[in-house]
């Protein structure tokens, strides 16, 4: 840790995001730019348009909710004007004090890992977030500059385990050596996070686990309590995740339960204040659901 860091980040990401969660709810409220959302919102297709929607969810969601998650993907496909924005976007809620976890899910080897690493989570980078998404699909291991990078600078990651897409059972469902794919996951950010372990502490690697897999996580065997990390939830909201899906995919570990919504919130858009209203509602929601 280095002496110019903030004294914000002289506690690790896993901390932060405790304190957070327990003054503001486990809500993770995006930031999802998407064509049919920039025009519900009455806004052009453009960097003009994008910028509109995002420093409007910015002021919204800073200091309303635990996280705010922008998918960098529908900043990129306006090209490098795109990414201006996503850094003014990150740059907006660290001077906010809200933490950021920027959705790149990224997933590489050798130097090409480490310079996504420096990109998304250096202290001097201008598009570092709290935490990154992550992809572990070419070996956990493969995820050990992120890994390290994010330990020493006091940040976060969430690596995808268990998603709830169709698709995905293709290769987490799999077997190698007798252990399924995402329970191999598991045991990596278990093993990650166990410097971190202490009472009331999560760890600082997360897993993104969705929150409509059903009973698969009782399925594959997977504890998810002992990994002691934050467990992000996509699939509440829009995907229909119920409080008895949350309980069924979770279980002991719903204490650890950071529920992700996007399309819900974003929704109420772009009155600003009706935005707030939401997320402050969802996030009352998730208190109930989650027994908080």
């Amino acid at each position: 840790m280095t002496s110019t860091m903030p004294a914000a980040m002289t506690m690790p990401f896993g901390a932060r995001l405790r304190v957070a969660m327990d003054e503001l709810g486990p809500l993770c409220a995006g930031i999802d730019p998407h064509p049919g959302l920039l025009a519900h919102w009455g806004l052009d297709q453009s960097v003009q348009g994008l910028e509109r929607f995002a420093m409007t969810c910015v002021e919204a969601f800073a200091g309303t909710v635990a996280v705010v998650k922008p998918q960098s993907a529908f900043f990129e496909r306006f090209g490098a004007a795109g990414v201006a924005v996503l850094e003014r976007t990150l740059c907006g809620l660290r001077e906010a004090g809200t933490l950021s976890l920027l959705d790149v899910k990224r997933g590489d080897i050798g130097s090409t890992m480490t310079a996504y690493a420096h990109a998304y989570l250096s202290q001097d980078s201008p598009l570092r977030a709290d935490a990154i998404t992550v992809s572990p699909f070419l070996g956990f291991e493969s995820l050990r500059p992120a890994l390290d990078l994010a330990h020493g600078c006091g940040r976060g990651l969430f690596v995808l385990a268990l998603t709830s897409n169709r698709e995905g059972a293709q290769v987490q469902h799999a077997t190698h050596d007798g252990r399924t794919v995402a329970a191999s996951i598991v045991d990596g950010v278990t093993t990650q996070n166990a410097a971190e372990a202490g009472a009331g502490v999560l760890g600082s690697v997360g897993m993104v686990i969705g929150a409509t897999v059903g009973e698969a996580v009782q399925k594959l065997g997977l504890d998810l309590g002992a990994a002691n990390a934050p467990l992000l939830a996509p699939g509440v909201g829009a995907q229909g995740a119920t409080a008895d899906d949350l309980r069924t995919v979770f279980g002991p570990a719903l204490g650890n339960v950071l529920a992700s919504s996007s399309r819900e919130i974003l929704g109420a858009g772009p009155d600003g204040a009706a935005l707030r209203a939401a997320a402050r509602h969802t996030a009352q929601q998730l208190n109930v659901i989650l027994g908080r």
